[in-house]
């Protein structure tokens, strides 16, 4: 896994983070790896490319129902 180093950080955000941190019951670092995590999450638009790329890859095909077989393997 990679690290970041952020340097000359205004005391207040940090204090912000801490406390923000401490209510979600984290740590510091646990609460800005979950901010950058979601920070960084597909756009609508990248969402939006990657569905028309696999309708284009996958949307002429058609799949079985496997309900039957999940059933039967559920009942063994």
């Amino acid at each position: 896994m990679a690290s970041i180093l952020v340097r000359n950080l205004d005391e207040k955000i940090v204090k912000r983070l801490k406390e923000n941190a401490k209510q979600h019951g984290r740590s510091l670092q646990g609460e800005v790896k979950e901010i950058l995590t979601n920070g960084a999450k597909m756009s609508l638009t990248e969402m939006h490319q990657m569905l028309q790329e696999w309708n284009k890859r996958w949307g002429k095909r058609k799949f079985s129902d496997s309900t039957e077989m999940i059933r039967e393997d559920r009942d063994r």
